[in-house]
């Protein structure tokens, strides 16, 4: 701001001893100090409510992008829920038409086919046994 060197300041408080007095510079001196304190204490609040109204706009832009990311998960919840009910209903409606189907009468089951009823018979006439489920027991040992 002010490029005042060693060698200027030298010179204001030779003026300001000359003509203010040697008597009264240090009361004007520690008013001047006073006064620079004051000045700067000012500045340095300005500054801090400055950057204060800098955080709050970017929080509060934070805060409407959090809004946002809360809403689309709101809905994509919601949306998830209707989908689960609507499954919940769809299953419910089949197991309704199961058990109603199950109090029904049932028919007398029905006869084995003809082709099963023909090996059964050709396995009656060779005298021959069913085919075991596990193939190492059948098999002959050499």
């Amino acid at each position: 701001m002010f490029d005042v060197g060693f060698s200027e300041l030298i010179v204001i408080a030779l003026v300001a001893l000359i003509v203010i007095g040697p008597e009264r510079l240090p009361r004007v001196a520690r008013t001047l100090g006073a006064l620079l304190g004051r000045a700067q204490r000012y500045v340095n609040d300005v500054k801090a409510d400055i950057q204060r109204e800098v955080d709050m706009d970017e929080l509060k832009s934070v805060q409407s992008t959090f809004q946002d990311a809360a809403k689309s998960v709101e809905q994509s919840v919601n949306q998830a829920g209707e989908e689960l009910q609507s499954a919940g209903e769809a299953m419910n409606q089949s197991v309704a038409g199961i058990a109603e189907s199950r109090e029904a009468p049932q028919e007398d089951p029905p006869a084995p086919a003809a082709a099963d009823a023909a090996i059964v018979s050709d396995q009656l006439d060779l005298g021959l046994e069913p085919a075991p489920a596990d193939a190492t027991a059948a098999a002959p040992k050499t």
